[in-house]
This record gives C-alpha cells, sequence and structure tokens, in this order.
C-alpha cells in the first residue's frame, strides 16, 4: 500500500512538471501583438470644459431701509413688474406719527421765526428812538454853546447839555447791540426750521420708503417675504426681492481652471448644455473673463461670461451648465489617436530627434517664420501663420516684402541660438522675438496693428510640444519617432510634420501608429506617458 502512495506521487510530479514545461513553451512561443491606429487628416477643434449656472444678466435685489410688518403684498413668483411699480407695503402707522410730530416740530420753531422778528422790529425802533434823542441833545448843546458865549446862560447848563449828548450817544449804541441780538435771533430760529424741516423731510422719506416698489422693468425670480412676517434693516438691507431685467439675455458665469485661462478670451464660441434639456446645444459666446480669482480648496478659477439669447425663455436662472469653449481649430492637419502617446516599449528608441535642439517650434507670429531653419518639423505651421498675417492684415506687397525681409534677417540670428548655452536660449530667443514684433509693427498701419496684437494673443495660447509615438517598420518591428504635437481635442491629437523633415514619409496621412502593445511584458500603454493632457 506504502508503494502506491509513493508511485501516485512521483506520478503527480511528473504530470506538474510536463504542465510547467508546456506553459512555459507555450508563453515564450506567444508573438506580441500590437494595435494599432490610423493617422488622418482633416478638422481638429481645442477646447475647454467648465461648467457654471445660467443666470439673467441684470438681476436687482430689493430690499428695504426701514423695519417694520409687512402689511400687504402684491406680487409673486414670476410675476412682471414695471419700474415704480408698488411690491409690497410695510405698516406705515409708525412713520405717519413720526411726520406729524415732525410737523410740529416745524411750525413751533417758525412760531419762534415770528417771535424774533418782533423782536427785531421794536430793536429798530428803540435804535431809531435813540437817534432822535441824540440829535435833540446835541441841538440843545449847540444852542447852549452859543448863549452861554453870549452871556446869556450860565457855563453849568452848557456842561450838563454835553453830558446828555453823551448819554444819548451811548443809548444809541446800545439800542444798536440789541439789534444785533435780535438779528442774530432770527438767524438762530431760522436755522432752527431748517433743521425741523430735515428731519421732517426724513420722516417722509422713511413713510414713502414703506412702499416698496420695482427699481426696474423685470419679472420677480424670487419672493423672500410673507404678508405680516417682520423685517427688521439694520447694519444691512434684508432681501426682499430678486427681480430679473430681462431672461432673453442671459449668462453661464463658467469656473475656468488656471491652467485653461490664459486660452480664453473674449469673443470665443461656446457652446453648453444643461440637463434639463438633454441633448440640445445651446451657442453663445464669451463677453468677460474676470480678472478676480476664486480659491476653494486650493483651486484656483477664473469665472468666464458666456453670454446668449434665450429668446424662447426656456433657460432658467439657476440651472447648471456644462460649457464647452472652442479655443482652436485647425481645418486640415494630421492627426492621430491620443492612445499612441500613452505606448512605451522597452529597448525602443528613437534614432534621432525630430528637431534641432536649437530652438523648439514656433508658437508665435514673430517667431515662426524666423524658427524654420531651426525646427524644420514646423513647416506647415510657418507657412500657416505668414500667410495668416498676409491675409487677414491685409498687407499690400510693400508691406509682404518688408515683413519677409525682417525674417529673413533674423534667421541668422535663431541659427546663432544653437552655440549658445542651454540656460540662455530661452532669453535671446525671447529678446530676437520681441525685435521682429516692433520690426513689424512699424510696418502697419494702426489698424493693422490692432489686429496684430489681438493675433499675438490669440497665437499665444498656441503651445507645441513634444511626444513619442510607435510605427511599425518594413520588418514588422516597432520603430519609436519623437514628434511635435499642437492642440488636441481629447481624443486626437495634432501632428506637427514639416514638408522637409525626417519623418514626413513615415508620418502621413493613412500610416498606422501603435496604440497598444499585447503579448510581450516589455510593452505597455502608461495613462501618465508624455503627451497633451487630456482636455475632458
Amino acid at each position: 500500500m506504502k508503494k502506491t502512495y509513493v508511485a501516485a506521487g512521483a506520478v503527480a510530479l511528473v504530470l506538474v512538471g510536463a504542465l510547467g514545461w508546456w506553459w512555459t513553451q507555450r508563453g515564450g512561443s506567444t508573438e506580441v501583438q500590437y494595435r494599432t491606429g490610423k493617422i488622418e487628416r482633416g478638422p481638429l477643434q481645442s477646447a475647454v470644459s467648465a461648467s457654471g449656472s445660467v443666470s439673467p444678466v441684470t438681476q436687482v435685489t430689493v430690499g428695504t431701509q426701514v423695519s417694520g410688518q409687512i402689511k400687504d403684498l402684491y406680487v409673486d413668483f414670476n410675476s412682471e413688474v414695471k419700474a415704480g411699480q408698488l411690491l409690497a407695503v410695510i405698516d406705515p402707522e409708525t412713520f405717519e406719527y413720526r411726520v406729524r410730530s415732525a410737523q410740529a416740530d416745524v411750525d413751533a420753531a417758525r412760531a419762534v421765526v415770528l417771535t424774533a422778528q418782533a423782536n427785531v422790529v421794536a430793536s429798530r425802533a428803540q435804535v431809531s428812538r435813540a437817534q432822535t434823542d441824540l440829535a435833540e441833545a446835541r441841538r440843545t448843546h449847540d444852542r447852549n454853546l452859543m448863549l452861554v458865549g453870549k452871556g446869556f446862560i450860565a457855563q453849568s447848563t452848557a456842561d450838563q447839555s454835553n453830558a446828555l449828548v453823551n448819554t444819548s450817544a451811548e443809548s444809541v449804541k446800545a439800542a444798536e447791540a440789541q439789534l444785533g441780538v435780535t438779528d442774530a435771533q432770527v438767524k438762530s430760529a431760522q436755522a432752527a426750521v431748517a433743521q425741523r424741516e430735515a428731519a421732517l423731510a426724513q420722516a417722509r422719506i422713511d413713510l414713502a420708503r414703506t412702499r416698496i416698489t420695482s427699481p426696474v422693468n423685470g419679472i420677480v425670480i424670487k419672493r423672500a417675504i410673507e404678508k405680516g412676517q417682520t423685517v427688521a434693516a439694520s447694519l444691512q438691507a434684508p432681501e426682499l426681492f430678486v427681480i430679473a431685467r430681462n431672461l432673453r439675455d442671459m449668462q453661464v458665469e463658467a469656473s475656468i481652471d488656471e491652467a485653461d485661462v490664459g486660452r480664453i478670451r473674449n469673443g470665443q464660441k461656446a457652446s453648453f448644455t444643461v440637463d434639463a434639456f438633454p441633448g440640445q446645444t445651446f451657442e453663445g459666446a464669451i463677453s468677460q473673463v474676470r480678472k478676480a480669482a476664486l480659491n476653494v480648496s486650493n483651486v484656483v478659477t477664473y469665472v468666464a461670461v458666456v453670454t446668449f439669447s434665450n429668446t424662447d425663455g426656456r433657460l432658467l436662472p439657476g440651472m447648471t451648465a456644462n460649457v464647452r469653449v472652442v479655443t482652436d481649430m485647425r481645418d486640415n492637419v494630421l492627426k492621430m489617436p491620443n492612445a499612441a502617446l500613452r505606448v512605451r516599449i522597452a529597448g525602443v528608441e528613437p534614432a534621432a530627434p525630430a528637431a534641432s535642439s536649437a530652438s523648439p517650434a514656433p508658437t508665435d507670429a514673430a517667431s515662426a517664420p524666423a524658427a524654420a531653419t531651426a525646427a524644420p518639423a514646423a513647416g506647415n505651421a510657418l507657412t500657416e501663420i505668414r500667410n495668416r498675417l498676409v491675409r487677414e492684415l491685409q498687407l499690400d506687397a510693400a508691406q509682404t516684402g518688408k515683413v519677409d525681409a525682417i525674417y529673413a534677417s533674423a534667421r541668422p540670428k535663431f541659427m546663432a541660438l544653437r552655440e549658445l548655452p542651454e540656460a540662455d536660449r530661452s532669453k535671446a530667443r525671447e529678446r530676437i522675438t520681441a525685435d521682429i514684433r516692433a520690426r513689424i509693427a512699424e510696418v502697419l498701419t494702426p489698424e493693422q496693428k490692432k489686429r496684430y496684437a489681438e493675433m499675438q494673443a490669440e497665437l499665444a495660447g498656441r503651445t507645441i510640444t513634444r511626444g513619442r509615438i510607435y510605427v511599425l517598420g518594413a520588418d514588422g518591428k516597432p520603430k519609436a519617432l519623437n514628434v511635435l504635437l499642437g492642440i488636441t481635442d481629447g481624443s486626437q491629437t495634432e501632428l506637427v510634420v514639416g514638408p522637409n523633415s525626417p519623418e514626413a514619409a513615415e508620418l502621413k496621412e493613412g500610416a498606422s501608429v501603435i496604440t497598444g502593445v499585447s503579448g510581450a511584458a516589455g510593452g505597455t500603454a502608461r495613462p501618465g506617458a508624455t503627451g497633451p493632457r487630456m482636455m475632458f
């Protein structure tokens, strides 16, 4: 029995070994398989996706500046209102009593003014009487002086009349001073009247504020109060209503990530969808990019305003909108699947870089033509930008010749960049580019300069990056190529291939690129491989 168990174990070991050998031989004989995609030619769009909410272009929050109980309510949600229309009334009884009290204060102050004015009249009469007495005393004194000279009266009589003159003069001064006092009392009483009238005006304003009216024509989209509710206005006016001025012209306030805001400009076309109408796309345009940054959980975003026409009134304030902004568009370019940029095959390296290391592919209208010799793979971009300058700026023959001469004179400077250390090339290239822009601007008219500045802002958002792809050679083995990449729509990426570049023969319309590897441990498709960032 023991020998039987030993024999069975030996047989089992032999079977396991044979099975392992067969499996090893099977795995080693598996051929490497490559999934491929086609290089196509056609239009390509680069876009930025964001989300936001639909809101009226203009909406007004109606509050109250006085406190009290809501006595009457005349509008509800969705009520159409006109400017000045009565919306609600706060109980005015308290404010009516304040007006009456202020009116009584005004009447009392005006009575004080009348009293003061009567005192002025009396004071003027006293001044007139004192002046008359003074004149009479002077005539008597003059007469006494004459009689003293003739010896008809004694000198003491003349002295008495002189003393009376002095006394009368002082009486005039006292009366005049009293007149000044009464004049001042009149002015004080008049000032008190003005003060009481201001208090009366304030009381009347507070009374008028108990009538809540619409400041604009529009539609009530929010009502925050009920009849009988008490509202308190202290440091901040409470919100009673929100009125949308116009629901036909509306906007979406979309939150744009800081990495994408550089590609957003006024006037760009935008489309968006809302959950309320699945499958329908609404069109709009960027009207504003607000410079105020919003930082939420260390994520920085900027608000881009998309305006659109809501003539049919289907879209309502507060709806969530998924916005897509087309930031760049190419009409006829080579493009390939993005999966080709995520493939990495161990041991397969490119034979030579696709472009000279002296200068990266051009990204603006100033440096593109001048960098042609330094980046031959960007020839199609060079031609496109140069033609755009001539076409969109409507350059005449003389201007075109001068622009071509500027580019030609700059080529040696760009060629000299390869002699500089890598760390110094970027600054030197910027200086050359700035000089080209300044020289081109001198050739242009004021209208052309404005459009040229707009083109520079537009092309600044177009970045050309580097990537690596694999193609199958004539022997069926993969071949690595370093390529220049343009815009991407999230599924396909532009291939920037110059007509004179070494890769032009292999990277053409209809060619196949490797998008995946199976059957070998050395081939991987890594999502984090070098390539354009996914846009959606």
